[in-house]
């Protein structure tokens, strides 16, 4: 399929630009004047109160007459503790991503039975509508598997019988659909991906109901279909920790604001999508991995500290990396001495790195988690305190599980659809009105000019071809 091509000239785009640029600027003084908090925040960084929610409490700090006090991290399912949730899977050796499934929509603990019984609705509704490959996924391929995705999901709105009824039973339906379809639109997404962007053979291999969903991925994403069961705990323990993290995060928050306007289940799980796509959020794992090409490309000895903290020092003066001076990977919005998540993925890698041969790797990343915060003391005088994130090292389990970067931010939304799907039906149930927050207008007013009497500050005429100029 051949790529559109804009009729706008990069000229005309500069013109147009450079006006807009000169309309829209706010000085940020004036968000300090009239009390704005940019992006939800309050000035000590802490978010601001917009819901009450029993579905997951992210605990990152503690307030102390008045004072924000840091903590080790903690993240909660339905008042069960994350940690005790992947140590009891690891204990038992068994697969957990179904069970916080179930967890997150119901709010409780499944019994055996009921679980037997989830996992199997789950995998008699994996399969997609009839031709929904070919037509929606085939014909239409895309560069990035998240927009695929986030299409796809729109797409099934069609395909429902009544995709407008706001009824819990509907909607659970509905989440329980997409639960069990959202990974294989992914696989099929990346398949044809490789097919049509790389020139590489496409496998759309059956799906096998007796796998749980991470089995189900590495079935779907491996040419031969070969995995191990250690593979596939790995991920699963990825799924798990990625399935929920509050109604504040953003694709979070975006799937509450467009169910408070009463709108479909597709529609809010599509802008969920949208929004995890971000490189400020779900698709900061990829700016992880190019740091760390870039880290790779730098020094000589990615394990060396004198080496790494160059480079970091050089990234937070803009000087390597990307130029943003951001190190990826570093830093939460909560946490503030731990990541819950990335502690948990930390020591899944430690482990890991040593049976496949990324022991230095791991060592750069670890390297990089102790040498930021002095790193960012000393140069930017903070002190405030920061902590390695989940996307730290989620990039490295997905490379020693040998999955493309193609699907890390789609992963994300695998696991976190299931989170999506317990906000919106909690958001039904008790929001109760439309999410609608102000913006103070910081404009002169000013009279109308007639057409005639107006004066043009730049003439974008004559950018335009003269056979289309009217």
């Amino acid at each position: 399929m051949a790529n559109y091509v804009s009729p706008i000239s990069d000229s005309a785009l500069e013109i147009l630009c450079g006006q807009l640029e000169n309309k829209n600027r706010i000085e940020l003084d004036d968000y300090w004047k009239y009390g704005v908090k940019r992006g939800l925040r309050n000035a000590d960084g802490t978010g601001v109160m917009a819901g009450l929610t029993k579905i997951c409490s992210v605990e990152g700090y503690y307030i102390d007459d008045g004072e924000k006090v840091p903590r080790e991290g903690v993240l909660k399912y339905r008042g069960y503790n994350l940690k005790d949730f992947v140590s009891a899977c690891d204990r038992e050796d068994r697969f957990g991503f179904e069970e916080v499934a179930w967890l997150l929509l119901f709010g409780s603990l499944p019994t055996q039975r009921q679980l037997k019984a989830f996992r199997e609705i789950l995998a008699q509704c994996r399969e997609l509508p009839s031709d929904f490959v070919e037509d929606m996924i085939m014909k239409n391929p895309s560069k990035n598997i998240m927009n695929k995705m986030a299409r796809c999901v729109l797409a099934l709105y069609s395909l429902d019988e009544d995709p407008d009824n706001l009824s819990i039973e509907n909607i659970l339906k509905q989440a329980i659909h997409l639960i069990a379809q959202l990974p294989m639109i992914m696989c099929y997404a990346y398949q044809i991906k490789r097919r049509i962007f790389y020139g590489k053979s496409m496998y759309l291999h059956p799906v096998k109901p007796e796998y749980d969903t991470a089995q189900t991925i590495l079935n779907a994403i491996r040419s031969d279909r070969k995995f191990t069961y250690e593979e596939s705990r790995l991920l699963d323990t990825c799924l798990i920790v990625h399935a929920e993290h509050g109604g504040g995060n953003n694709s979070t928050f975006a799937a509450r604001v467009l169910t408070s306007s009463g709108t479909d289940t597709y529609s809010a799980m599509a802008a969920a999508i949208g929004s995890l796509k971000g490189p400020r959020h779900g698709g900061a794992n990829l700016k992880v991995c190019e740091m760390l090409s870039y880290l790779e490309e730098s020094v000589s000895d990615i394990t060396n500290e004198g080496q790494v903290a160059d480079f970091l020092t050089k990234v937070i003066r803009k000087e390597a990396g990307d130029g943003t001076g951001l190190i990826y990977g570093m830093g939460h919005a909560v946490y503030t001495k731990s990541d819950p998540r990335a502690v948990i993925l930390k020591e899944k890698a430690r482990a890991y790195a040593e049976k496949t041969g990324f022991s230095d790797n791991f060592k750069s990343i670890e390297l990089i988690e102790r040498l930021t915060p002095e790193i960012f003391r000393k140069e930017k005088g903070e002190t405030k305190r920061i902590c390695a994130n989940v996307d730290l090292y989620s990039g490295l389990v997905y490379k020693m599980l040998r999955i493309p970067e193609d699907l890390f931010t789609p992963l994300f939304a695998t696991a976190r659809i299931a989170g999506w799907s317990a906000h919106r039906i909690e958001e039904i149930m008790t929001g109760g009105r439309i999410i609608r927050p102000a913006y103070k207008n910081v404009s002169l007013p000013r009279e109308y000019v007639d057409i005639a009497d107006r004066t043009e500050d730049t003439n974008i005429e004559e950018y335009i071809p003269s056979e289309e100029r009217t």
